[in-house]
């Protein structure tokens, strides 16, 4: 038996009555799971990370890599070298933590009440990640940086013990099929974490990304990110702080956002073709920045420029659908006094 098998075996004894207190607690809080699927919770477990480019794969993978980067670290403080490659290598546990705690923890708290993982291991992932960064700014790597170091990788490889035992089979005894794909498909948005690649999840491949919201109401706008009224919408899209035009693929103003405007966009303008709207010396331009977003030239235009004595940042954005093709031209245009002020305090 290897030398990590063996302390990662400690690791999860020393561990084993937390679990155990864990399960017993979550099983009088939900008597609508069956005892059964609570006593079955590593087989249950288990089947699921055996699924190439499941969620718990990926995480349990992530996990293995990890696992022998502390072992590493560990031979390299003791037979007296410098491990900090090793740290800065380690950090990217922070990749794996904000994973877990954005997909996992949330959703066993607010869709099923179970709120012992997000009280308590969440924030050891925070001072784990915040222990590892501190170590990190330090130059000096003596003895007491040694010590940290280890104190932390030992933590970290606890982590692991509680993830494998007690997150993971609370997860999957919990967690849907519909709910783990769409886990899946908002997990391929983090970075390679520990260079584990990310294997593709047939099932959920095949079904596409996650479904739009089942709880939306009838009078609500459904996208991918979410749902809300057409009045939320209004208010969302003139709180931003900007101007914002959107011309259609047929070169036709189809949307002026509403407040104080720089350029000056009179609503008659709405369902008339964009070049009536600009002079005749900056008509080319304009056709000649639609057309390269039409043909995919170019994706973005930046045009800075001085209006009533002010700084404004004019951005013209190609708009394309999730297949890339070409659905309009955006016109966001912003103030930009406010980073002059902000660089000219923080330099001054």
């Amino acid at each position: 038996m290897s030398k990590f098998t063996t302390h990662y075996d400690e690791k999860i004894a020393r561990t084993e009555a937390e679990v155990q207190a864990m399960l017993e607690k979550q099983q009088e809080l939900h008597e609508s799971v069956p005892k059964e699927r609570y006593a079955a919770k590593e087989a249950a477990c288990a089947e699921l990370t055996d699924i190439p480019g499941h969620p718990l794969n990926t995480y349990v993978r992530e996990n293995r890599v990890l696992a022998a980067l502390i072992e590493k670290t560990r031979d390299k403080i003791a037979a007296g070298l410098d491990a900090g490659e090793e740290l800065m290598k380690m950090r990217q546990v922070s990749i794996h933590y904000a994973s877990k705690g954005d997909l996992l923890y949330p959703l066993l708290d607010a869709r099923y009440d179970i709120t012992g993982p997000s009280g308590f291991l969440w924030t050891e992932d925070d001072e784990i990640r915040d222990e590892m960064a501190a170590l990190e700014k330090i130059s000096v790597h003596d003895e007491a940086w040694n010590n940290r170091l280890l104190d932390v990788m030992s933590r970290a490889e606890q982590m692991i013990s509680k993830e494998e035992n007690i997150l993971f089979p609370i997860c999957a005894v919990n967690f849907t099929p519909e709910e783990w794909k769409g886990i899946y498909h908002d997990s391929l948005d983090y970075d390679t974490c520990f260079g584990v690649d990310k294997a593709i999840w047939q099932d959920a491949e095949s079904e596409g990304a996650a479904k739009e919201p089942a709880l939306a109401a009838d009078d609500e706008i459904v996208l991918p990110g979410g749902h809300m009224t057409a009045a939320q919408l209004r208010a969302l899209l003139n709180a931003i702080p900007a101007e914002i035009t959107f011309v259609d693929d047929q070169n036709i103003n189809r949307f002026f956002n509403e407040g104080p405007k720089v350029f000056k966009r009179p609503a008659m303008a709405i369902d008339r073709e964009v070049w009536t709207c600009h002079p005749p010396k900056v008509e080319p331009m304009v056709r000649a920045i639609i057309e390269d977003f039409r043909t995919g030239r170019r994706d973005e235009v930046p045009v800075w420029m001085e209006k009533n004595g002010r700084s404004v940042l004019v951005r013209y954005i190609a708009v394309r659908d999730t297949e890339g093709g070409y659905v309009g031209t955006l016109e966001y245009v912003q103030d930009m006094e406010m980073a002059k002020a902000h660089f000219a305090k923080t330099q001054g």
